[in-house]
């Protein structure tokens, strides 16, 4: 990115959303969307946000023995010339969830040019790749998906069971276990309220009532799963569906969240294991294409193998995709837009998309 002038810096400062970052302790990682930073002691935000979906995060850190604590972070729409203000809690080693009053943040508008040597400016440098994962994305769509305490945590938040909440309850566990000579481990679950909410997959893969061939054919074909999925979960506006797999791709590869791969990996399997919809939803899967096509320059081209059977995911599933398309009624330039697709994947990390794997091979039997 060519450097930017005076003048345009100031028409970012005027124009650009500020996030207020207060008390954070030197030597924090922090960042925002695809940059991260450690924090120095005069460190108070960030300056001149461009509108639009972005993604705070941020680790406690021990700075004397070098220890961290997983990820943390939320997504947020901000708008044009907002101030949203976080304050970090030092006993939670988080940030507080009490939100400031407005009369506040009016203080801090009209002070704002004082705080500018202590805002660090967005890193402009990489809007464009932010933007290119993350166009489909709303600000509905982050509300619906986002657990409901709005924070997304990279380690799973557990507490104890009721039957060990107090230190009575666990008295009595210790007690236990001392006598039967077993040790046993604190009754944990996740905290209600900070599970990310994905879309839930539907069980159903053919219609109440089928007939054995229609049976074997939604098998080979799972639109019928794609449609309900659609229908219960993106009746409004099908592309709902691909912003839901860059919040989790985002969530996954930024936020570092395991269970957020797993579900992008559900449902790319599921649009690569459809032919009838391709056709259906052309526009769908257009956009589906250009998704994968932003998201997997972000990625090693061995992240994707299995290290015990070798087998890689996507070089499985995409072969799928790639056979669908071409034999869908989908029309010829989306039909072409895929070969491109492909052609760029051989290219990128040698993929071989022809030969078949073993276990697909027809089998030779000799009489």
């Amino acid at each position: 990115m060519t450097a930017m002038s005076q003048e345009e810096a100031q028409g970012l400062f005027q124009e650009g959303a500020v996030l207020l970052f207060l008390d954070v302790p030197a030597g924090t990682e922090f960042g925002m969307d695809y940059t991260t930073w450690n924090t120095g002691e005069k460190f108070r935000g960030v300056k001149m946000i461009p509108a639009g979906i972005h993604f705070v995060h941020y680790s406690a850190v021990n700075v004397s023995h070098g220890g961290q604590a997983p990820r943390t972070g939320f997504f947020h729409h901000f708008h044009k010339r907002e101030i949203l203000v976080k304050k970090w809690d030092p006993r939670m080693e988080d940030i507080s969830d009490e939100e400031p009053p407005q009369a506040d943040i009016d203080k801090i508008r009209e002070t704002l040019k004082d705080l500018d040597p202590f805002l660090g400016a967005y890193p402009y440098e990489n809007l464009k790749k932010w933007v290119s994962l993350t166009n489909q994305i709303t600000e509905g769509m982050t509300d619906k998906i986002s657990p409901l305490c709005g924070k997304i945590y990279s380690a799973t938040q557990l507490i104890a069971d009721d039957a060990s909440k107090t230190p009575e309850d666990r008295a009595k566990i210790k007690h236990h276990t001392e006598e039967s000579g077993t040790e046993s481990l604190p009754r944990m679950h996740s905290k209600p309220g900070t599970a990310i909410r994905f879309s839930a997959i539907p069980n159903a893969s053919y219609p109440e009532g089928a007939s054995p061939s229609e049976i074997t054919r939604h098998s080979m074909d799972r639109t019928y799963t794609l449609s309900k999925l659609l229908e219960e979960s993106h009746a409004t506006d099908p592309m709902g569906l691909l912003g839901e797999m860059q919040i989790v791709f985002i969530c996954f590869l930024i936020g570092q969240v395991y269970d957020a791969f797993e579900q992008w990996k559900r449902l790319v399997s599921l649009l690569c294991s459809c032919e009838d919809a391709i056709a259906t939803h052309s526009t769908l899967y257009a956009a589906f294409i250009q998704m994968l096509h932003f998201q997997l320059k972000e990625i090693p081209s061995d992240f994707f193998v299995d290290i015990v059977s070798r087998n890689n995911f996507l070089t499985t599933t995409l072969r799928m995709f790639f056979g669908n398309l071409q034999s869908s009624k989908a029309d010829d330039a989306l039909k072409h837009k895929g070969r491109g697709f492909q052609q760029n994947l051989t290219k990128k990390f040698r993929w071989d998309f022809s030969s078949e794997p073993d276990d697909e091979a027809p089998v030779i039997v000799e009489l």
